[in-house]
């Protein structure tokens, strides 16, 4: 791990302490920087769980992934540079007011003065750590999230902007977890007819103003409230569109 080739990847200059602006910056400079994608999968290329495996695929290869390499790798650049993280298993929302089953996700927490979220791994979500001692609206560019203990459960909402419910992302326990302990739920999203990440290709990241979404058939581009939405015009635009906006061949 050369934290120096991160920070590069991800245009990050200035101080390197464990502080709170560090942080923020940190997060918000991966997120516009390393896409979230799940290309391999469609590969058939296995996803390791090795922070090694992380390094090489997305610095030094210049990809992305999806959230147990995205926050695998980020927690170890926080570590690097002094910060407190642990991994924590998430069960992510479903549409049935129900939750999927553990490890499903990754998050993080970090500890400072106050305990921190941080997630750089859960694609359209918030951009700078959110505090875990503030039960109130956290505000985002634009976007109300809640940070709710219910028992031994930490509950991550985000307001619905159209009808102003808050509504249920996924929830996380005290626990801190091993890299390793993600590894059967990794092999399952890899692997099971019923795992979303399985249906189709996508390759998501954050601008400075809103939002590259590039799907097997669509190629989605929001600034602000508005958004661009329309169909490839062939199978061959997709890794034309891949390389210009976000830096990735397959070849």
């Amino acid at each position: 791990m050369d934290p120096r080739a991160y920070l590069e990847r991800i245009g990050y200059s200035g101080s390197t302490g464990p502080t709170v602006n560090v942080m923020r910056k940190l997060h918000r400079k991966h997120l516009l920087s390393i896409p979230f994608e799940n290309l391999d999968i469609h590969l058939h290329k296995p996803i390791v769980l090795s922070r090694a495996a992380f390094y090489d695929k997305i610095i030094r290869h210049h990809r992305g992934g999806f959230c147990y390499e995205l926050n695998g790798l980020f927690a170890t650049l926080l570590r690097e540079l002094g910060f407190k993280v642990s991994m924590h298993s998430a069960r992510v929302a479903g549409k049935d007011g129900g939750f999927t089953p553990d490890f499903d996700h990754m998050t993080l927490l970090v500890q400072l003065k106050e305990p921190w979220l941080a997630d750089v791994g859960f694609g359209d979500s918030f951009t700078e750590p959110k505090r875990l001692d503030i039960s109130g609206p956290q505000t985002d560019h634009g976007r109300d999230y809640r940070v709710i203990s219910k028992g031994s459960w930490t509950l991550l909402a985000r307001r619905n902007e159209e009808n102003g419910l808050w509504e249920a992302q996924y929830k996380f326990g005290p626990r801190p977890r091993k890299l390793s302990e993600f590894a059967q739920r990794c092999v399952w999203q890899q692997t099971s007819p019923r795992s979303h990440f399985k249906k189709g290709r996508v390759c998501t990241r954050l601008t400075s103003n809103g939002r590259l979404t590039l799907t097997d058939t669509k190629f989605i581009v929001t600034r602000g409230s508005k958004k661009d939405e329309r169909l490839l015009r062939n199978v061959d635009e997709f890794p034309v569109l891949l390389r210009r906006h976000f830096g990735i061949s397959l070849n």
